[in-house]
């Protein structure tokens, strides 16, 4: 039984966890001493957290997706990915070491991402209205860091900790989604030239637009919506690698270029 004397609530919580990012300080599961956190109040934590962030001067720039895979789904008893919030702090350029020590275990998983040219709102989004609404798409890397021990917590918890955001770059090849068959875009991930997992678009849902329509509903149940402009990491391809200082990552796509960071 927990012995924490915190009076739990969705401002403790946003509070707690911003302090652990910004000491890199991780810590147990939220859970465990505020066992009644759910998906619903972890949303409510996940978007004060935010608001901190944007108040602090950063600017929410898009969205990522989360557990995309059917059978992490099935793991955490869900059938949608999880959402979370990118801002502009968390961009990373291109060939800019990822900053390791300003994050406590951080880890790479590379990604298809989407550029949004119109608005897309649910309900009722589907692949077909998901793409249309689909600007650009590019390939990508995120940079992981849960604020909780060795990565282990429950679906609230890391709902709460915005879904492990950290930092996230985006390759330089820009190309039309319309002219490419994004389930079957492969990726190849290595690490200092050796190659340590690969995945096809299809591990995002059977298909990356699958993914963004079900976050477009998903959003529509909290009254939100995916704008214009906004970036959309569609979730992880593989599973996720840990950053080493001086080891170089790449994730090299078919039609999508490559994308290359390393540990500072």
């Amino acid at each position: 039984m927990s012995t924490d004397t915190t009076a739990w609530n969705i401002d403790t919580a946003a509070e707690v966890l911003l302090r652990a990012e910004k000491t890199r300080t991780d810590r147990h599961p939220i859970t465990d001493d505020w066992p009644e956190l759910d998906v619903e109040t972890a949303y409510q934590v996940q978007a004060a957290l935010i608001a901190r962030k944007v108040a602090q001067g950063e600017k929410i720039v898009g969205v990522k997706l989360g557990l995309t895979s059917r059978a992490k789904q099935e793991r955490m008893g869900i059938t949608s990915p999880l959402t979370a919030w990118l801002t502009d702090g968390m961009v990373l350029e291109a060939g800019v070491p990822i900053p390791t020590g300003e994050l406590i275990h951080p880890r790479v998983e590379p990604e298809i991402v989407f550029v949004l040219g119109d608005r897309l709102e649910g309900p009722g989004a589907t692949a077909a209205t998901a793409m249309a609404a689909v600007r650009s798409v590019y390939a990508g890397i995120e940079v992981i860091d849960s604020r909780y021990i060795d990565f282990k917590f429950t679906l609230p918890d890391v709902l709460a900790d915005n879904a492990s955001s950290s930092r996230f770059v985006i390759g330089g090849v820009e190309r039309d989604p319309r002219d490419l068959d994004l389930a079957l875009e492969a990726c190849v991930l290595s690490v200092d030239g050796t190659v340590v997992d690969s995945a096809t678009g299809a591990a995002v849902q059977g298909h990356p637009a699958e993914a963004l329509a079900l976050a477009a509903n998903a959003l529509a149940e909290r009254g939100l919506a995916l704008e214009a402009g906004w970036i959309v990491l569609t979730g992880g391809m593989t599973d996720a690698v840990f950053v080493e200082p001086g080891k170089q990552i790449v994730a090299e796509f078919t039609h999508l270029g490559s994308v290359t960071v390393s540990g500072s």
